[in-house]
């Protein structure tokens, strides 16, 4: 294995990119099947670029966004495959998490796909995704993960989420999925509201067992996971009556998930801090929110 583990970057960056291209998709299809009133939605697709200090590249990547669909109030599936050299800030926030040697050389690689989705039914759950793969001289990782953000919970919805990542982790070790379940109820709380986001998921991060392969499988189980585990869902609840207490009842839990990408996803801080495109980082954030 090479010191820039080439063929391990190609092959990562390339299944974010052929799974962006199956979710996209199925989420067209998803607007196609819909009845409802209102034009089918479709994905805008625009290339998001980065660019060192100095003006040389340093990657990018495919934005797609989708607003005022049928099904689909806004959503986005990003992919992006940056590199360079980290700053001083973030070189020290990755010497804190425990990787070695950024001072001594700061280049780093990154690759990997996020998703968001808003709804229009206020009953058809919201949800996010992302897996990713992390690259320094001196370390590598994956990360990522889903997780479910209904703001009108039905039991049944959560058990089928839960149980179609378990069944996708399982294969892997049974421990796995009761691990990143427990990783994702911590990582997706809110401190200042002393609530979860959402009815939790899967998520890791810093992952590395010394085997990249099997990293990297479990990786794409992770993703190969996420359409059985959500596209039920919205099938199930896209047709729902609705009232205007529901939208509200909404609108208001969007704010929760608005100060959480602000306040504490390490995602958006990171391609922030490292120059990506700013609409990118933020396509996470609702179409419309309240606060009361």
């Amino acid at each position: 294995m090479s010191d820039d583990f080439e063929a391990e970057k190609s092959k990562a960056s390339s299944w974010f990119r052929r799974l962006r291209d199956e979710i996209v998709a199925s989420f067209e299809g998803l607007e196609d099947s819909h009845k409802g009133e209102g034009d089918i939605g479709r994905f805008e697709v625009s290339e998001t670029t980065r660019t060192s200090d100095d003006g040389s590249d340093a990657g990018g990547g495919l934005m797609s966004v989708m607003r005022g669909g049928r099904v689909f109030e806004k959503v986005g599936v990003n992919i992006s495959t940056v590199y360079g050299q980290l700053g001083d800030a973030a070189q020290k926030a990755m010497a804190a998490r425990g990787v070695p040697g950024m001072a001594e050389d700061p280049r780093f690689w990154a690759s990997g796909i996020s998703l968001v989705a808003h709804m229009q039914n206020p009953h058809a759950p919201a949800v996010h995704m992302n897996t990713r793969m992390f690259w320094t001289p001196h370390a590598w990782w994956f990360g990522g993960g889903s997780d479910l953000n209904p703001c009108i919970e039905y039991a049944e919805d959560t058990a089928h989420f839960h149980a179609t990542q378990k069944a996708h982790l399982d294969p892997h070790g049974e421990g796995h999925y009761p691990k990143l379940k427990a990783w994702a109820d911590e990582y997706f709380y809110i401190p200042h509201r002393n609530r979860a986001r959402g009815v939790g998921g899967i998520f890791m991060d810093d992952y590395c067992t010394g085997d990249w392969e099997a990293d990297f499988t479990l990786t794409q189980d992770i993703g190969k996971a996420f359409l059985p585990a959500y596209v039920p869902l919205v099938e199930k609840r896209r047709d729902t009556p609705w009232t205007d207490a529901d939208k509200d009842t909404q609108l208001i839990h969007r704010g929760l998930y608005a100060e959480y990408n602000l306040v504490y996803d390490r995602g958006t801080k990171f391609g922030l801090t490292t120059g990506h495109d700013a609409n990118a980082v933020l396509m996470s954030l609702p179409p419309l929110a309240k606060w009361v």
